[in-house]
């Protein structure tokens, strides 16, 4: 589904050139289920960023689904992210005015679904995480574990082939943290391919695949774990 090849970030601050990826090979399949995880400054999100079409790379090649989007420009990419890919952040960016379903609707909104079938769809993304309860409440009468399952189900209300979830508990307690991973499982074992940024092991572990990031590089994870333990 996903192949980076050679992939490279750069930024230039001044004269500066500072080297954020570094060169990158990876593929991730259909249907995996795999962890990003790495110390802060790794990479770990800016590689997060690129797969999601939220940025570009300096060099290498990006193919999703056989197509080279490496080059692409921000129209074709916001095409892709409404199309394919469905997002979860670690503080739910959910519209505080907006009621849970009206938060839902959102993504449908800008892929020009009728009125009816939105509500439909958004209420059976509610239904499927478990909130049909609670789909005319406003975020601010939410709990974070309810508020994370709202940002799921806009995630998949498009059906995307892919989601991405950057820090997806970083802001829940061990308890609901546990119950929105199990969330994430379920919609893998559906299918949908799930790719986290996490700094959890704990986390890390409900996925089938982890990739470690050190120093804008793909490091072997026994290597990493050799390195936390000294």
């Amino acid at each position: 589904m996903i192949e980076l090849s050679k992939l490279k970030k750069s930024y230039q601050i001044g004269r500066e050139t500072i080297d954020v990826l570094r060169g990158i090979d990876v593929k991730i399949e259909q249907g995996e289920y795999l962890s990003i995880m790495g110390p802060s400054g790794s990479g770990k999100s800016t590689l997060m960023n690129i797969i999601g079409c939220l940025d570009r790379p300096t060099s290498g090649v990006y193919k999703l689904e056989g197509e080279d989007i490496s080059s692409y420009g921000e129209k074709e990419l916001a095409r892709i992210r409404n199309r394919s890919i469905g997002f979860v952040f670690q503080q739910f960016q959910l519209l505080p005015r907006l009621t849970a379903l009206k938060n839902v609707e959102l993504p449908m909104i800008y892929a020009g679904i009728p009125k009816k079938e939105r509500r439909e769809r958004a209420e059976l993304a509610l239904e499927k995480v478990g909130l049909e309860d609670r789909m005319d409440h406003m975020p601010n009468e939410l709990s974070g574990g309810q508020k994370q399952r709202v940002a799921i189900a806009r995630a998949i209300v498009n059906e995307p082939k892919l989601i991405l979830a950057d820090e997806p508990t970083g802001a829940l307690d061990t308890k609901t943290s546990m119950a929105i991973m199990e969330q994430f499982t379920r919609l893998n074992g559906e299918g949908t391919t799930v790719v986290l940024v996490t700094h959890e092991p704990e986390i890390a572990e409900y996925t089938s695949r982890i990739i470690m990031m050190r120093d804008g590089e793909m490091v072997p994870a026994e290597r990493e774990r050799r390195g936390a333990a000294e």
